[in-house]
C-alpha cells in the first residue's frame, strides 16, 4: 500500500475526532482506505506465512499447510 494512502487514512482519522468531524463523502473515502488497507496486512501475513517453515528435531524442515474451513 501506498505511504500516501496511509497519511492519508490517518488525516482523516485526526479530522474525525474533532468537532467538525467528516463529510459523507471522507466517511466512504476513510471506509474504503481502511479496506484496502486491511487487505494488504492480509496478503502480507499469508505471503510470510506461505514461506514460513517448521523445523524438526532431526532438521528436516516441513512448510505450514493452510487450514480447511
Amino acid at each position: 500500500m501506498e505511504h500516501w494512502k496511509i497519511e492519508r487514512i490517518n488525516a482523516l482519522a485526526r479530522k474525525a475526532k474533532t468537532p467538525e468531524g467528516l463529510t459523507q463523502e471522507e466517511k466512504q473515502e476513510r471506509a474504503l482506505l481502511r479496506r484496502e488497507y486491511l487487505d494488504a496486512v492480509k496478503a502480507n501475513l499469508e505471503n510470510q506465512l506461505d514461506h514460513t517453515y517448521l523445523q524438526q528435531p532431526d532438521g528436516t524442515r516441513i512448510p505450514l499447510k493452510k487450514r480447511k474451513k
